[in-house]
């Protein structure tokens, strides 16, 4: 949407949100390694968790776009505005380079969920040594159902959208995700996201997967996967041997807003409060302009 190119716009987020960058520096023994580009809700934290436990530390997930400490979100923000709202003087394309991601993603050797998803072409050109896995759910009617349930239903949450406005990090994580990158991510730029995931989710969803196959074309560099098949074919991709312990099975649907409600809390208290100090504010002003008005008729 033009709204986010707009100098006011970009007055909010350079001054009044301001948040001052933090550059991560990829150390030259830690490359990138793994890049799993299937997009959210396709078992991306449980394959984080899996990555984890064969040694690649950090993976990073979406959630850590949000929710790490010293987090990043306009770093983010900015990538997504490059990718998803191009202006003219653009070329009418989008090239991002292994130090513009390694500034975000420094310190990981592994990258799952939306920062892989939603720049999956991009990603993969910037690490072309890195293995790349599209990870999808085995059934695209209840991949597209868990979409809804999940980013749809915090698309419509008024009180995060009315807290986003009173809190910086709010601010940042709204933007990120539900204003850009997932308006970005299913093609919906300038309408409601509901209407974008029910509409476009599932032909985007090929689309993606179809994309990434045509751009990975060395042997050995692509696997794809689903949470259905474990360990084996992942382990043997990797070249890493098969834990002793089940797959792991985390964030599912019923923990997901619990996750979302249990992060957020914090934020949410800092925009009451700075909602509150406001409204007082505001009642102090209007009652001091009152009483000098008052007392100049008075005279």
């Amino acid at each position: 949407m033009a709204l986010y190119n707009t100098r006011l716009w970009l007055f909010l987020e350079d001054y009044v949100y301001y948040q001052p960058p933090r550059p991560r520096v990829r150390p030259k023994d830690r490359p990138m390694q793994v890049i799993c580009v299937g997009p959210p809700r396709s078992a991306t934290e449980s394959l984080q968790h899996a990555l984890l436990k064969l040694g690649y530390e950090h993976t990073y997930h979406g959630w850590d776009v949000f929710f790490e400490e010293a987090h990043n979100m306009r770093g983010w923000a900015k990538l997504a505005r490059r990718k998803f709202l191009g202006t003219a003087d653009s070329g009418g394309d989008c090239e991002i380079t292994a130090a513009e991601f390694d500034a975000l993603l420094g310190h990981a050797v592994a990258v799952c969920d939306v920062p892989a998803s939603a720049f999956a072409a991009e990603i993969i050109k910037a690490y072309p040594e890195a293995k790349v896995i599209i990870n999808k759910r085995s059934n695209l009617e209840s991949w597209h159902a868990s979409i809804e349930k999940n980013i749809v239903a915090t698309e419509h949450s008024w009180v995060l959208y009315l807290a986003s406005w009173f809190q910086k990090d709010f601010f940042w994580a709204w933007t990120t995700g539900q204003r850009i990158v997932f308006p970005g991510l299913f093609r919906c730029m300038g309408q409601s996201l509901d209407l974008g995931i029910m509409g476009n989710g599932k032909w985007v969803y090929r689309e993606h997967c179809a994309m990434v196959k045509g751009l990975v074309r060395e042997e050995g560099r692509l696997l794809e996967w689903s949470v259905e098949e474990g360990w084996e074919p992942l382990c043997s991709f990797l070249g890493k041997d098969v834990p002793a312990e089940p797959f792991p099975h985390v964030n599912l649907a019923a923990g997901f807003h619990d996750r979302v409600d249990r992060e957020t809390r914090a934020w949410m208290l800092g925009a009451v409060r700075n909602f509150t100090i406001g409204v007082a504010l505001v009642a102090i002003t209007v009652t001091l302009a009152w009483k000098v008005s008052a007392f100049g008729s008075a005279e």
